[in-house]
């Protein structure tokens, strides 16, 4: 092997590991940093909201996405309240994982249990009757999906009644994306 062949190889696996090492250090800093059970240090912060509050973390583990009504799935809703009482009721989704989220803000009628909405051919599930949804990064209302460690929020007046917080973006309601609320 000549010289320059031992220099180029040298310098390859030199920038291999540099490579590595930044990528070890940027996980470390970059990725999702838990404080508690559902609290994450995010790229931005929800402002005060009316009524009681109730935040919700979006998990993925970043894998395939699978699951179903057993739950199975590598995605999670996760929220701090199961009940709350009736009026103004404020949504923070916290976005912890490492793909965009939004929350969907759903009644869940009659018996139907969270989670066995019948998903269409497109990977969603039929919004219709929405009450509200979270899906603007680090702002208010509608939007494009919540980025990897951003916030966003809605406030909505909810009745006596089940409700179910779903993220539907393609593939996510059946990975897991949902949780049942209780309004009393």
């Amino acid at each position: 092997m000549s010289s320059r062949s031992r220099v180029e190889l040298l310098v390859g696996i030199l920038a291999v590991l540099a490579l590595t090492a930044l990528s070890l250090v940027a996980v470390a800093f970059l990725g999702p940093q838990r404080d508690g059970a559902l609290t994450y240090r995010a790229g931005c912060a929800a402002p005060a909201l009316a009524g009681t509050v109730v935040n919700v973390a979006a998990t993925d583990m970043g894998g395939p996405m699978m699951g179903g009504p057993g739950r199975q799935g590598a995605m999670r809703l996760t929220a701090d309240k199961a009940t709350v009482p009736h009026g103004t009721v404020g949504f923070v989704l916290a976005n912890a994982g490492r793909y965009a989220h939004e929350l969907v803000i759903l009644p869940l009628p009659g018996n139907q249990i969270a989670g066995t909405r019948p998903v269409g051919g497109d990977g969603k599930i039929d919004e219709a009757g929405s009450l509200g949804e979270a899906s603007s990064t680090c702002a208010e209302g509608a939007g494009q999906g919540i980025l990897p460690r951003s916030t966003g929020w809605v406030t909505v007046d909810l009745r006596p009644g089940r409700y179910e917080l779903v993220c539907n973006f393609p593939g996510h309601y059946a990975a897991g994306m949902y949780t049942q609320l209780t309004v009393t």
